[in-house]
């Protein structure tokens, strides 16, 4: 089990008067970064501040960022290979640093023009975003104190800005990684998701069930592939299924209808967008996942075990291998060692761990100098280890 990192924390002071503003820079690339942001935007406001939110695509000069996106998305959908290496040579720090220098250049003035005077926080979730906001902080155009929110469970070197003051981050295993590639003033925090991801009961199971047509005795499998409904999906229905029969396999394809068009078409249940994803969770028995987003973090949220399976290349693998690590999620890496792990979801629901870090909002309030309202907002440091073994705890318990 990780240490729990408590970094000192270095506080500003915020003078003059006014409602202080929070600037958010996230990225539509993919949905994980800005339910996050989302996220973030709502409680902050709660706190009492006035809060910004961008798109840092929307920061690159003309149609760059969907350039930008749309190359990404086609990687991924028809070349994974080719996203692997990508991801793998973004490791380079030699590499890494020229990226930065590329898109400071091409955004940097945009993204200072989003900070106005009254800023006083700001936090970004995206890592292309960190770089260039780090880059300013260096060179002095950027004040303010900057903050990270690693939505990852896996932190890759593209995270990782020297000139970043503070980082966050939703567990020790992603904190601990962060720390080694040099990220500055890393906290635990306890993971922002919509606040309609409560705990499963047996009422709201029922209630799921109806509003999404299924069978209320049916043991539901709800396998997902991000927004862009990434990954082969198709071999993963027909693995579940083979591999327990009991299973009725649930597809969210996202906004990828030629994939949910053929699922139809060979009988699957598959659904396209879903906005109502704490109803269709609390629908389900198990989610099995492959890339490891923020969708892991909702379903940890309502109480639904998760296993990742058939993970999709770059950051796919590297978060399934973190979410084993710190017992979040199962990997199975096989067609063989799926089985078990469907069984074990059967026969015992998971545990809803309690908050296993310091309140985000809390800690950033803090960071800022407004002191006042991160009292206000503040949580309370527990310690992961003791959340986590007794997941631990109770799944041995159950394994007997």
């Amino acid at each position: 089990m990780g240490r729990l990192i408590r970094l000192p924390l270095q506080r500003r002071t915020v003078s003059g008067h006014g409602t202080p503003r929070a600037v958010i820079v996230s990225a539509s690339v993919g949905a994980g970064h800005d339910a996050v942001a989302k996220e973030l935007e709502v409680r902050l406001r709660e706190a009492g501040l006035n809060v910004d939110r961008h798109d840092f695509l929307d920061l690159l000069p003309g149609g760059s960022g969907k350039l930008f996106v749309g190359t990404y998305h086609t990687m991924l959908e028809r070349a994974p290979w080719t996203w692997k290496l990508l991801y793998g040579g973004l490791d380079n720090p030699r590499m890494m640093a020229g990226q930065a220098r590329l898109f400071t250049w091409l955004s940097g003035r945009a993204m200072r023009r989003a900070l106005k005077d009254d800023t006083a926080i700001v936090v970004s979730t995206y890592p292309l975003a960190s770089q260039v906001l780090g880059r300013l902080r260096q060179s002095g155009k950027v004040t303010q104190r900057v903050h990270t929110y690693l939505t990852d469970f896996s932190v890759h070197r593209l995270w990782a800005s020297p000139y970043v003051d503070a980082h966050v981050a939703v567990h020790t295993v992603p904190a601990e990684q962060a720390e080694q590639i040099d990220c500055r003033d890393v906290h635990v925090v306890t993971p922002l998701v919509d606040r309609r991801f409560r705990p499963v009961s047996k009422a709201s199971r029922a209630a799921a069930r109806q509003r999404w047509g299924l069978k209320h005795d049916a043991k539901i499998a709800l396998l997902v592939g991000g927004s862009w409904g990434a990954g082969d999906l198709e071999r993963t229905v027909a693995d579940v299924q083979g591999a327990d029969p009991r299973f009725t396999c649930v597809v969210v394809c996202g906004r990828n209808e030629t994939l949910r068009r053929r699922l139809q078409e060979a009988g699957v249940t598959a659904l396209g967008w879903v906005d109502d994803m704490p109803s269709l969770m609390h629908a389900a028995d198990v989610l099995v996942q492959n890339a490891g987003g923020i969708t892991v973090l909702e379903a940890v949220a309502s109480g639904i075990p998760v296993i990742t399976y058939r993970s999709i290349p770059g950051h796919g693998l590297t978060n399934a291998a973190a979410l084993d690590k710190a017992g979040v999620a199962p990997w199975a890496r096989s067609h063989a060692e799926l089985a078990p792990l469907l069984d074990r979801a059967v026969r015992s629901a998971a545990a809803v761990p309690a908050p296993w870090g310091v309140d985000a909002v809390a800690l950033l309030l803090e960071s800022a100098g407004l002191t006042h309202l991160a009292e206000a907002a503040s949580g309370v440091v527990l310690p992961l280890a003791s959340a986590m073994e007794a997941m631990d705890s109770m799944e041995m318990e159950n394994a007997r």
